[in-house]
């Protein structure tokens, strides 16, 4: 609550804690473990027209600036609009430009890690799943269907399993 809580007083456009930090969650209150095991840390999406490197680089620094220790180092914002911009050189995957924070869930590896959850204004949580909660919950992994199987699949889902063992991992085809 307080990564959401702050972000909500940034302002940012269209934003989103999306990822380990979601659906981890939801794997530890389902096996019995703490609330915070296993996460590395809480993945903010945002939208911004603008793709420039130094804009985004602002928007990191603020971020960064609201949060004490060991928060600050652990919140990491990035722009869904510009993540088209170096995706394919890092992972060396293709990637589209996105229109909204939302529809770039549809892009995750796969659809357990495709929540995400905006703290509003009058105190309501928003969730996004594009692919539904049951993977979620019934702790499984698959390959998002929407794309192809992400080239790091056996170590992303070799890292939950070492965590989670009680994952089922479903092998893609």
């Amino acid at each position: 609550m307080t990564v959401l809580t702050t972000i909500r007083g940034l302002g940012l456009n269209d934003w989103l804690v999306f990822s380990g930090a979601v659906y981890q969650a939801a794997w530890n209150d389902v096996t019995g473990r703490p609330p915070g095991y296993g996460v590395k840390d809480f993945d903010v999406g945002y939208f911004d027209e603008d793709v420039s490197w130094d804009a985004e680089d602002v928007v990191i620094k603020r971020v960064a600036e609201a949060f004490e220790e060991p928060l600050r180092s652990r919140v990491e914002v990035r722009n869904q609009r510009r993540v088209s911009e170096w995706f394919e050189e890092k992972f060396g995957e293709p990637y589209d430009p996105v229109d909204s924070t939302a529809e770039a869930l549809n892009r995750f590896v796969a659809p357990a890690f495709a929540v995400g959850v905006r703290l509003e204004d009058d105190g309501q949580i928003t969730v996004v799943e594009p692919f539904g909660l049951d993977d979620v919950f019934d702790m499984r992994i698959r390959a998002n269907p929407l794309r192809p199987v992400a080239k790091d699949w056996d170590r992303v889902t070799a890292r939950a399993l070492e965590r989670w063992p009680e994952l089922t991992i479903v092998t893609p085809e």
